[in-house]
């Protein structure tokens, strides 16, 4: 079972480091989408994580791991492929590709979270778990972020024509690439790590396990006594929320960057390498929180995350022109922090049978938490935006948009240090106290 581990980080890396991601909002409006589009298509992706999270954790406790991860890499597959060849000029023909490709994008996201992280999780011998695992992590997120680096500096490069002729030109090649030439280069990309997550994700080996035969019923079973487990139990129900109030209002920004990017008047040839320094953090990140999780408590380390999250709102809703770029790092410190600590605590409360059922929980919550907040957020942008603005200020309902995160986020947090006062204090295991 050894081979699953550094096959999981495979698949991690195939299916997480995007071509498109430096530029995600910017092509979508360059396929012909607007901004209000674009947050309707955010809500989308998270509603068919949120109706298929829960069932495909729990059909991957039921049928095998393996299986779900199998699915997860030909859905993605899928995915890119819309975006590949769906054709261009009519945007009702568009925004339904954008529509489709988000709908089974979230169907992938769903097959894919818990499955490959329990079935990792679970390749390691049950006596070594809580300290293997966090060194896994560290690997992980290493690695991550180095393909990250990869992938943000390739899609960005190839997404600027300018930068594509400059290079063609050295090499004697004549003619000038146009923005239509370049469009979907990012996207061809992403759908060839696609195709090879497929056979990263048939090399793997189910761990062996207590055995489940399940049917139809035998899956509800299997949901609803996790979700029980998960209701009865306030210190796993606080991680789980402390990891929606957090993730939910960052991804906002993430999915934004583009378009933050601009508004700060940052040149598009720049925004992977910029991507691709935020990512470098995730290189420094690991062991920092390796120490986090062995020598401080899990109160002082949600309130790091709380901390730089909320100072990373702040700064960019003052849409500083260049030096803004530099309120990022304190997103990529915070929301890696985040994603450490939220496997780590959740991993080692969790038994086997039940794993990723409860890790799609997780992944239920965010996606729930992410939903909401691209709905609020849409709701905003439509606010901030009525009325006649000029074309040269085109972007100004994004930026007075940014005026808002903050309080959004403080009133998320008020409502789970509610909650956190009243079930969860007293409850805190002494281990991370």
């Amino acid at each position: 079972m050894a081979r699953n581990i550094p096959l999981f980080i495979a698949f991690r890396l195939l299916f997480n480091a995007r071509y498109y991601y430096p530029i995600f909002a910017v092509i979508q409006l360059d396929y012909g989408l607007t901004m209000s589009q674009f947050a309707i298509l955010n809500a989308v992706w998270a509603v068919s994580i949120v109706l298929l999270e829960v069932p495909s954790g729990a059909l991957a406790d039921l049928i095998g791991r393996k299986r779900m991860v199998i699915g997860a890499s030909l859905l993605m597959v899928l995915e890119m492929a819309v975006l590949a060849f769906v054709p261009l000029g009519n945007t009702t023909i568009v925004f339904w590709a954008w529509l489709v490709n988000r709908i089974i994008s979230g169907a992938a996201e769903a097959s894919a979270s818990g499955a490959d992280e329990a079935l990792a999780y679970d390749s390691i011998p049950p006596d070594e778990q809580k300290k293997r695992w966090p060194k896994v992590l560290s690997r992980l997120m290493t690695l991550s972020s180095i393909a990250s680096i990869i992938a943000m500096l390739i899609g960005s490069a190839v997404y600027d024509p300018n930068l594509l002729n400059k290079i063609f030109g050295w090499f004697g090649f004549e003619g000038e690439l146009s923005k239509e030439d370049v469009l979907r280069i990012p996207i061809y990309l992403t759908l060839v790590n696609a195709i090879i997550a497929v056979f990263v994700s048939f090399s793997m080996k189910e761990p062996e396990r207590d055995s489940h035969h399940g049917t139809e019923c035998s899956m509800w079973s299997e949901i609803f006594a996790a979700g029980a487990w998960v209701l009865k139990n306030p210190f796993v129900y606080a991680i789980i929320l402390a990891a929606l109030v957090h993730d939910s209002i960052v991804r906002i920004f993430l999915v934004s960057t583009s378009e933050y990017y601009r508004l700060i008047e940052i040149p598009t040839a720049w925004f992977g390498v910029i991507g691709a320094c935020f990512a470098g953090m995730g290189i420094l990140v690991p062991k920092f929180a390796e120490y986090l999780v062995e020598k401080r408590s899990i109160k002082t380390n949600y309130i790091l995350v709380s901390v730089s999250i909320f100072f990373g709102l702040v700064g960019i809703s003052l849409a500083i022109p260049i030096w803004g770029v530099l309120m990022g790092l304190f997103f990529a410190f915070g929301f890696r922090l985040l994603t450490f600590f939220t496997s780590h605590y959740l991993n080692a409360e969790v038994d086997s049978k039940h794993r990723a059922t409860v890790l799609s929980f997780r992944g239920l919550a965010l996606n729930i938490g992410f939903g909401a907040v691209s709905l609020i957020y849409g709701g905003i942008l439509r606010l901030v935006g009525k009325g006649e603005v000029p074309e040269s200020e085109a972007n100004t309902p994004f930026r007075e948009s940014l005026y808002w995160l903050p309080g959004v986020f403080l009133l998320f947090l008020a409502a789970f240090f509610i909650y956190y006062f009243r079930k969860v204090r007293n409850r805190i295991p002494a281990e991370y106290s």
